[in-house]
């Protein structure tokens, strides 16, 4: 039997992953050349290199219906475009972003999990993990980055810090370490709880530390991935949520948000020619055409 959840490629890259890996800090990225005064400082942090000039002056940018955007080249941090790159905002689902790092660092791929009785009753979206059942961690994740389960995340919590509210104090010290200065964490899902924020340059610079790991690299450029659960003829398939993979030239992650509060939100990366975009939309009445006009446009001026 075949569950269908809609949230997924390569069992393979996961039983591949071996020991754990040392994860590359990141450099922060760098300041928009239209607010400097205001961006220079900002995430400049013992625990990361200095930023990194913008390559080229910036005259004209693409049209953003977003409240909030900035597109990044993912190797230098250098800084394409930006739009209220430090307004805070609720962040919905891609908060994940932050849950799947942390849950990254701190577990093997094979780690057995046992799905707390809490887990169960989180609300509101949860693909159905089961009080006692005893999972994988790799495919809890398949469940966090492509079918968004917010079991899954407070599951993958629970099991990386011992409880919730333990997790949610690693997920804002590691917001610190990595300079993200308008951040702050209250949920490993980000989808029910007040007070859990960020920006558009914080989701940035945190996407960029994500795709480092190339475990991460691997689920959240999977288009559909299908995952034995109980038993050989039960299964899970999950389809990614994030309609640009397969869909959108080069695209390989990440992850997608909605909530009313926030509306739609997309960290979005493509890859052409060896170089990598990651653009990210806050607030949107459609993420996906805002995402696709700031890759556009980055690709445009990287030739």
């Amino acid at each position: 039997m075949l569950v269908l959840l809609v949230g997924a490629g390569a069992f393979g890259a996961w039983t591949a992953w071996g020991g754990r890996r040392k994860v590359e800090q990141p450099r922060p990225i760098a300041a928009a050349p239209v607010e400097p005064k205001a961006i220079a400082p900002r995430n400049q942090s013992p625990a990361l290199a200095p930023l990194i000039a913008v390559r080229r002056p910036l005259a004209h940018g693409p049209s953003l219906a977003g409240r909030a955007g900035i597109l990044v080249e993912a190797a230098t941090g250098t800084v394409v475009w930006t739009k209220h790159p430090h307004l805070r905002l609720p962040i919905a689902s891609t908060t994940k972003i932050m849950t799947a790092t942390l849950a990254l660092e701190r577990l093997q791929p094979h780690t057995v999990v046992t799905i707390d009785p809490s887990v169960p009753r989180v609300a509101p979206f949860r693909e159905g993990l089961r009080a006692g059942e005893r999972i994988e961690a790799w495919k809890l994740f398949y469940g966090l980055l492509l079918y968004s389960g917010n079991d899954d995340a407070l599951a993958l919590a629970i099991a990386s810090a011992g409880s919730r509210p333990a997790f949610v104090k690693l997920m804002n010290a590691k917001a610190k370490e990595l300079g993200l200065h308008d951040s702050h964490f209250r949920s490993p899902s980000g989808v029910i709880d007040a007070d859990n924020y960020s920006s558009a340059w914080d989701m940035a610079a945190l996407a960029r530390y994500a795709m480092r790991n190339p475990r991460f690299r691997a689920v959240v450029r999977t288009r559909v991935k299908r995952v034995p659960w109980a038993a050989p003829t039960y299964g899970k398939v999950y389809v990614n949520k994030n309609h640009l993979i397969g869909a959108y030239p080069g695209a390989d992650g990440i992850k997608t948000g909605w909530t009313t509060k926030a509306s739609h939100c997309l960290i979005a990366s493509a890859t052409r020619h060896g170089i990598r975009l990651i653009a990210v939309v806050l607030g949107s009445p459609d993420s996906y055409a805002d995402a696709k006009r700031l890759l556009d446009y980055g690709f445009s001026t990287r030739g």
